[in-house]
């Protein structure tokens, strides 16, 4: 490998557990209203719209979390703006069909989950509503070719990282929806070898320590990863069969163990560092990297960029079906792990840099292009780059339906058509939507 580098029945659900905590009404008088909810939005909220004291019609749109479409509900203004409002879900009246028992009882108090109250089944529907949603409104693309939601294989304990905050007795603890840090006490999105590591952890009050993340790997392969915003790295003992790594202003420090962890993926080793960005659904990666490889039509003679590389996750799989493979990524700790990862191939280069500042420099015309950008998206600059090379098709995988929406916008003005966009629920119980669309140029 060639581095190059580059400068959801009548029911009175009532909700004073939890949700007390949930919202502020910025200085607002207390105003309570009963609304029935139209749809969901993206973002963990259900759409309805408030009624209009002018006439007997529905007035500004309102969005109230934790309740569902077709639920009638009483609920408190928390916020008004000239357009819209939102809303504390104070009373469900009248139940959906789709509402569950969460599962956990932090929920409707930690930040993290949004869809516990919601069946699996619809959890996924609704995914896929939301998404086509987004492409239509934002994207103005009138009919998307929105594919059903491809499920975990499991809903629960999937994740193969979890980061938590430290509240002012360093407790362990999530972040609420108003900031507070909630120590918690279970949770059930964590995989098993997290779940056995996590109560084990006892932290006291360090100065500058404000978050510890937990990741896993294969074979027991268990890392801790002390955040902090001091230098100095943290004095500790580690009677675990852990890596420990402090992570400060200076950069990583190995405490204990080794610097990175082995996640296995289809059968094949990923070295993934501690400051490196890798899938936290590693079932779901291995759904993907299928899915892509099925539907990207690679010819042996093809010259592809993988942009956004990481670790080389997609691109240890296209290397071997491509006569050249070029791999951008920005992140150090991502290329060292990349040039590791994929150093058994002599068709494949990398550049460490922006994706926005290599693609102009590139002289080629690539048969495709692989991006797999972060929440924010590609962004004009990137998808001007892209316009310059003229790949033949583009697999786009978002993180984000709204950023997704917003390129997809500029895609279609640059001539891409969009065949097809599947997406993955990487993230059960939660609002987040991964999905993987084919662009091809018309």
């Amino acid at each position: 490998m060639r581095q190059c580098w580059y400068n959801r029945a009548t029911l009175r659900l009532h909700f004073s557990h939890n949700l007390a905590h949930q919202t502020k009404t910025k200085g607002l008088p207390v105003t309570e209203e009963i609304i029935t909810l139209d749809s969901f939005a993206y973002g963990g909220d259900s759409f309805g719209r408030l009624p209009d004291p002018q006439s007997e019609t529905r007035g500004r749109a309102i969005f109230v979390p934790f309740a569902l479409p077709g639920e009638k509900v009483r609920i408190r203004l928390t916020e008004e703006k000239r357009g819209f409002a939102r809303g504390e879900l104070l009373e469900v009246l009248e139940a959906s069909p789709d509402r569950i028992t969460p599962r956990c009882p932090h929920f409707g108090d930690c930040g993290g989950c949004h869809y516990q109250h919601l069946a699996y089944e619809r959890q996924l529907q609704a995914k896929a509503e939301i998404l086509r949603d987004q492409l239509q409104r934002l994207g103005k693309l009138s009919d998307p070719p929105v594919q059903p939601t491809v499920p975990s294989p499991t809903p629960w304990n999937y994740r193969n990282q979890v980061q938590f905050h430290l509240n002012a007795e360093g407790k362990l603890g999530f972040v609420s929806l108003d900031q507070r840090i909630i120590p918690i006490t279970e949770c059930h999105l964590p995989a098993a070898e997290l779940l056995e590591l996590w109560p084990q952890i006892d932290i006291e009050t360090i100065p500058g320590l404000e978050r510890v993340s937990l990741r896993c790997g294969s074979e027991d392969d268990r890392m801790v990863i002390l955040e902090s915003s001091d230098p100095e790295p943290v004095e500790m003992e580690a009677d675990l069969p852990v890596s420990v790594i402090h992570s400060g202003p200076g950069g990583s420090l190995v405490l204990g163990g080794d610097d990175h962890i082995t996640i296995e993926v289809l059968g094949r080793p990923f070295r993934v560092s501690a400051d490196s960005f890798f899938q936290v659904n590693t079932a779901m990666a291995e759904k993907m990297v299928g899915h892509l490889l099925e539907n990207l039509e690679i010819q042996p003679g093809d010259t592809g960029i993988d942009a956004y590389c990481g670790v080389g996750l997609f691109s240890a799989f296209l290397a071997p079906k491509v006569a050249r493979l070029i791999g951008i990524e920005d992140s150090p700790e991502a290329c060292d792990d990349f040039v590791i990862n994929l150093d058994e191939f002599e068709n494949v280069e990398l550049y460490e840099a922006p994706v926005e500042e290599v693609l102009p420099t590139l002289d080629l015309h690539p048969a495709f292009l692989v991006a797999d950008p972060p929440r924010a998206g590609l962004g004009r600059a990137t998808l001007e780059g892209i316009q310059s090379l003229g790949p033949r098709i583009i697999a786009y995988i978002s993180y984000d339906p709204a950023t997704l929406g917003r390129d997809a916008r500029f895609l279609s003005e640059m001539g891409y058509r969009l065949r097809q966009i599947t997406p993955f629920d990487l993230f059960p119980q939660t609002y987040h939507i991964e999905s993987l669309s084919f662009w091809e140029r018309d």
